[in-house]
């Protein structure tokens, strides 16, 4: 049990386990246990109890959880094959049966066209209740779904339920934390209950001690190691507690530095076992920043420097004795380099198309061009066009910067 992500440790087992959303639990019993809709849309901010209050519900009405989540099931076929036979057949435990499809968010209204449709289908057919989470459902693509299911809202939770929470876990892992600590990361978690007990997790990984001063520090470290000295810690330690540190005093982002690790961790790892366990921790980490670019989901910057730390480094069946050697990604980083270049490009597009009402490929292909040489010979055009397409910074700079 000591080596649970505290938020799979201390999952609430009970509803009165769940502190500031008692209305919408309320709402939640009623719907399992009255039924009269086939489907419940949960909906709030990340981390607010969405999903560990199905499950203390599942527990305390016996309910069997198929959980189902949308971010890897975004289209027609794969709604349809997952859930189509899900929503029909028996639980295999004689108890009664609830579907949770979680982070609705995922499932495009655009790229993955029919999935949306699919699963109004199967809801309208559906013998067992669904339960659908999303972070925000205002967008058109939910118009369906708003109107077949129940809604109930889940609020952000105030600084104050997130210190109660945060306290008792600290208790029980007989931790020492200044009280001063423990508010300043309670408010600043911004209501996200399950990213601030990983970041507490973190800070203390190894320690009986948090302090003010070690908050503090977090957004004023010194980064300082080059990425060989972090790669090293990985692929030569077995020292978790450290490894889970090696890239926080590296300047480089986690899109390259999994680069870096990919690129490397096949000689370090000659044994086909260990290699298989590292690709399988870097393709996590992969999913969790595809999300991250696709959502902006950013807690889940935290997943993705455990793998990348931890998940690579006991992958290993022992440690390699070869001398450490370490490559820059090469044609790999090019790529990278050059589909974030585009995907400014592409962004700058689609302003500009939205206030043309033009296609953003049309845009791309003439429009750009010619804003670009425009920008060129009178760089204070560029600066004029920021602020009437609300640019950013490095979209600005992009339209100024000479070829």
């Amino acid at each position: 049990m000591s080596n649970l992500p505290w938020v799979q440790k201390y999952l609430p087992s009970s509803p009165d386990d769940l502190i500031g959303q008692e209305k919408a639990i309320l709402q939640l019993r009623n719907f399992l246990q009255q039924k009269k809709k086939k489907a419940v849309l949960l909906y709030g901010p990340p981390g607010c109890g969405k999903t560990s209050s199905v499950y203390a519900l599942a527990e305390e009405l016996n309910f069997e959880v198929l959980e189902i989540n949308a971010s890897d099931a975004r289209n027609q076929a794969a709604i349809t094959e997952l859930l189509g036979a899900a929503s029909q057949q028996m639980s295999l435990f004689a108890k009664s049966k609830l579907i949770l499809v979680d982070e609705i968010d995922g499932v495009s209204g655009t790229k993955d066209r029919g999935g949306i449709p699919a699963l109004l289908k199967i809801l309208d057919k559906t013998a067992f209740p669904v339960v659908m989470t999303a972070n925000d459902i205002s967008h058109k693509k939910f118009k369906g779904l708003r109107k077949l299911a129940e809604m109930i809202e889940y609020e952000l939770l105030d600084h104050t339920v997130a210190y109660e929470v945060l306290s008792r876990i600290v208790k029980k892992e007989n931790i020492d934390v200044e009280e001063d600590a423990l508010k300043s990361l309670a408010r600043r978690s911004g209501g996200d209950m399950r990213g601030l007990i990983t970041d507490v997790q973190l800070l203390t990984a190894g320690r009986d001690k948090l302090t003010k001063e070690d908050i503090d520090d977090l957004s004023e470290r010194n980064r300082t190691e080059t990425m060989e000295q972090a790669l090293m810690k990985v692929f030569k330690s077995t020292d978790l507690d450290m490894v889970m540190h090696a890239f926080d005093d590296v300047e480089e982002d986690l899109n390259k530095t999994l680069l870096w690790v990919d690129e490397n961790y096949p000689a370090e790892y000659p044994e086909k076992e260990s290699r298989a366990r590292a690709a399988y921790a870097i393709a996590k980490a992969d999913i969790f920043l595809g999300r991250i670019r696709r959502w902006q989901h950013w807690r889940f910057l935290v997943y993705v420097n455990a793998l990348l730390s931890g998940g690579v480094a006991i992958a290993k069946d022992e440690r390699s004795k070869k001398p450490a050697n370490y490559k820059q990604p090469g044609r790999i980083l090019k790529i990278f380099i050059a589909n974030m270049r585009f995907q400014k490009q592409r962004a700058i597009a689609e302003k500009i198309a939205a206030e043309s009402h033009s296609s953003s490929r049309h845009v791309l292909q003439d429009t750009l061009p010619f804003f670009k040489k425009a920008t060129e010979e009178k760089p204070e055009f560029a600066t004029q066009l920021a602020e009437g397409l609300d640019l950013d910074a490095a979209q600005e700079e992009w339209l100024s910067k000479t070829a």
